[in-house]
Parts: C-alpha cells; structure tokens; sequence
C-alpha cells in the first residue's frame, strides 16, 4: 500500500445517499479474485448504456453521458464526494479495488457503511466523514467550479479548500498509522518479520512435530 500523507485532487460528485456495493461494483464482475481489471467497471451500471461482463472491452461499449464521471469536467478526478451511508450492502473488496484503480484515493462522505469504512481503510483509500451541511455546501461548489481541488491532509486531519476555509475530521489512530506508513494488513505482518521467525523457530524446536517438512529437514540438518 502507497504510503498517504497529504493529498490534492480533483473532485467528482456522486450525488446520490445510500450507494450500494453492487453499485459499486456489480456482482457478476466478482467472479475474478485478482485485485485488477475493476477500474473500468467501476459504477458499470449507471456508467455505460448496457449491461457489462468481466472481460469486455470497455472501449467498445457507450458511455453513458448523464453520468458524472462521465462528464470531461471531472477526467482524472482522485477525490470522490458522496452522500450518507456510501457503500451500504453486501461486503465486498472488489468495490474498493474499483475504486483504487479507477484513480480515486479519497472518499469523502457524511457517514459510510461500517464494513466498507474498514474495508477501504485496508485498501488504502481514506475515508474522511464531514458534517452533512459542509458535505452539502462542497457539492455546490463542485458544481460551481470546474476541476474544483481539494486538498487533504491526513497528519493534521484537515480538509483545505482553495478558499482558504479548513474542516476538521476524525480518524483512527490505528488506521491513521498505517497510512503514513504505507503499510496494508500484509505490510504490518512483515514489519515483525523477525519477531515471527524467531517465535517458529523456538515453537518447532520445542514440538518438531508441528513443523512443516522442510522445517523438520532443517531442523535435523
């Protein structure tokens, strides 16, 4: 996982409250469990004209021009703004590898469904909740302004307006930690690599029995 400390980046507006994970990401793009190839079919339903499978090229299907990200204003957008409740429904990761890949690093909403806040967290996008009247006076200003930028700040936990203005969000400290790191869950195991080994080590000198073939070898050897 990229290590996140302060961020600057175009905003798209996803004006709609309670966007379910198979909005997100549909369900027959599930039957992949490789962490890519979702970028382009991040919100396929409502992105394109029909129906999308995994596998099809997103070059030849027709956009759909009503949708945001759709709109020329927001290309390269990394920041997304949406409603209360963002990513209720069924718990999937494949949502935020869309999200990830599609270019999107911070989610900005006024409440996320608790499964999919923890699971963006550990899959390294940041999720900021906003007072639901600052959340509605952004989206005004997104609307306002083309390529409108905000700028995020994960050590002070700030979010700064090109106006000058600044709000103040909440966010765990554990999670918070691992950001500035760059450490997902695999990250964090490692960085105790040697505690670990020395722990097996001494466990399967004691009870050889538990050790897996190659252990044993070594341990004979």
């Amino acid at each position: 996982m990229r290590a996140f400390s302060v961020h600057t980046g175009i905003v798209a507006p996803l004006d709609r409250a309670n966007v379910d994970t198979d909005a997100i990401l549909p369900k027959q793009f599930l039957k992949s469990i490789h962490r890519t190839g979702f970028g382009p079919h991040l919100f396929d339903q409502w992105r394109y004209l029909e129906p999308g499978e995994l596998g099809m090229n997103p070059a030849q299907r027709r956009p759909n021009p009503g949708f945001v990200l759709n709109e020329p204003r927001y290309a390269g957008a990394s920041i997304l703004l949406a409603r209360r409740n963002f990513g209720t429904g069924s718990s999937r990761e494949h949502a935020q590898w869309a999200l990830g890949e599609y270019g999107f690093q911070v989610l900005i909403a006024p409440s996320f469904a608790d499964i999919f806040l923890d699971n963006s967290m550990r899959n390294g996008l940041v999720a900021v909740v906003l007072p639901e009247a600052i959340i509605d006076s952004l989206f005004m200003t997104v609307a306002a302004i083309s390529g409108y930028r905000l700028t995020v700040d994960l050590i002070e936990q700030l979010v700064h307006t090109p106006s000058g203005q600044s709000f103040e969000f909440a966010f765990d400290p554990f999670h918070k930690a691992r950001f500035l790191a760059g450490l997902d869950d695999i990250g964090a195991t490692l960085a105790h690599s040697e505690v670990i080994r020395s722990f097996e080590e001494r466990r399967f000198a004691r009870y050889p029995w538990l050790a897996p073939m190659s252990a044993q070898r070594r341990l004979r050897s």
